[in-house]
């Protein structure tokens, strides 16, 4: 299994503790919950249930019958179930007639499909955890779901039965970089660093999206097969995504498309006016959300605390489909190659490189050997239209006096450093320290995804350098 290791070393520690415990796992579609919780508890499952998206509670019901019938031999003899309360009391007829001399795990996946408004499955299954599972030693309950705002406001910060009942949560995020290339290599995908994060600034490091890279193909016919051709995997993907997520998912599907079409994000304000979501309720729940879920991000503008927070889209797939699949959904497959060889493209892959290198700042700080020291990270712009306006991409502020200010460059070859490029960045360093007045000292950090050509230049203006590789170590 590639990563997970952290969550893996916490699940099996439950196989031996003499207790019972209860996993709540959260996470986005696509991201691996259900792989991970097969792959550990393999040996070890005594009943298993995944919801049905869009059904009745009565067709909830036959499935759990099913289910119930495929690990009980016994089960033949249930009596028609006509709700939850007699399904949960057949489960725990089934339960008490398991061995207790190993643990025995209960997989419930999907569960925000399974538990319909009033059906009492929630109320119900806190019931069975507090008045059996968890007098018992020998149980592990598992649930998990896409809807990750869902898990935690139901379950894991719940008020009511399920008050601090979780003993372990597991939040799994999209792989990083380094996670990625082990993955392809896992593979036998001989893609190159750079190949690496064209993927990933395209599709992510969601697990599901990178199985289906196949071996023997380029990034870009990569893109192309799953992306735009009529049959592919992700071609009608974006679809579906936040349906299967969120209620309500219209106010999610319109903060989405407004920040994937806005290059440095948007503030609150910005957002309300472009998607015409009222302030309060709807909004705010919907904000919530998509960042407790991990599709959006915000950041504080450097040195200015009181200034509202600037929101960003980070889900690369929901940028991808925005910014390429959306206007092309009816063109033919062929289209890509013209579009990934357009120097809009070329432009585009320059800032999903900064918003990669947003994502790997623990990479960047371990690169520059200061991973242990506490650091506040942003980003810094000024307008054009005011005097000598100037942006950087990442600002690294650490608690040792020092501010590296970095600057992010995807290249298709090494990264050059002209004249007029090192007077521009020994005048952005002395705007930044003018327009802050910090006293720290400010060192230029460069991340490309190419080496660097050293020359004269090189040598006046760069103090730490760090290529993709580096990222990736």
């Amino acid at each position: 299994m590639i990563g997970r290791i952290q969550q893996t070393q916490l699940m099996q520690q439950a196989l031996k503790l003499k207790k019972s415990s209860f996993i709540a796992i959260t996470g986005r579609r696509r991201v691996g919950k259900t792989y991970l919780v097969r792959e550990v508890y393999k040996e070890n499952f005594c009943f298993t249930l995944t919801g049905i998206q869009n059904v009745s509670m009565n067709m909830q019901l036959v499935n759990f019958v099913q289910k119930l019938t495929e690990h009980n031999v016994n089960a033949s003899n249930i009596e028609p179930i006509k709700n939850w309360q007699e399904a949960f009391l057949s489960l725990k007829t089934y339960l008490k007639t398991l061995p207790k001399t190993k643990k025995q795990v209960l997989f419930i996946d999907e569960l925000p499909w399974i538990a319909t408004p009033k059906s009492g499955f929630i109320q119900l299954l806190a019931h069975l955890w507090n008045d059996y599972l968890s007098q018992e030693k020998h149980f592990i309950l598992v649930v998990c779901g896409s809807a990750t705002s869902w898990i935690t406001q139901k379950i894991i910060n719940d008020r009511g039965g399920f008050h601090n009942r979780v003993t372990i949560p597991i939040h799994l995020e999209p792989f990083t970089l380094a996670e990625t290339k082990l993955f392809f290599q896992s593979k036998r995908i001989q893609f190159t660093d750079t190949g690496i994060a064209e993927i990933y600034m395209t599709l992510g490091g969601l697990p599901y999206y990178l199985e289906q890279i196949s071996k023997g193909e380029s990034p870009t016919k990569a893109i192309e097969r799953l992306c735009f051709q009529t049959n592919g995997v992700l071609k009608n993907e974006y679809q579906n995504l936040y349906k299967a997520l969120f209620e309500n998912w219209a106010n999610h599907e319109s903060i989405v498309e407004a920040l994937a079409l806005s290059q440095k994000g948007l503030t609150r304000l910005e957002l309300m006016q472009k998607t015409k979501i009222t302030s309060g309720g709807n909004f705010n729940r919907a904000i919530n959300d998509l960042l407790l879920t991990g599709f959006v991000a915000n950041y504080h503008p450097f040195g200015i605390k009181k200034r509202e927070s600037i929101y960003k889209l980070i889900d690369e797939f929901s940028v991808f489909y925005h910014r390429f699949m959306k206007e092309n959904a009816k063109k033919d497959a062929t289209v890509w190659i013209t579009i990934s060889q357009s120097q809009s493209y070329k432009i585009w892959k320059g800032y999903a490189f900064e918003s990669l290198c947003l994502k790997h700042v623990n990479e960047i700080k371990n690169a520059l050997g200061v991973r242990n020291i506490y650091s506040e990270n942003s980003s810094f712009f000024k307008s054009k239209n005011s005097t000598n306006g100037f942006q950087i991409d990442l600002i690294i502020d650490r608690k040792d006096a020092t501010i590296n200010l970095c600057e992010c460059k995807f290249y298709e070859s090494n990264f050059e450093i002209t004249k007029k490029y090192a007077e521009e960045i020994k005048m952005r360093k002395v705007a930044f320290a003018e327009e802050t007045k910090t006293k720290k000292m400010l060192l230029n950090t460069f991340i490309a995804n190419q080496n660097l050509i050293e020359n004269e230049y090189a040598y006046e203006v760069v103090d730490n350098f760090i290529n993709l590789s580096e990222l990736m170590q």
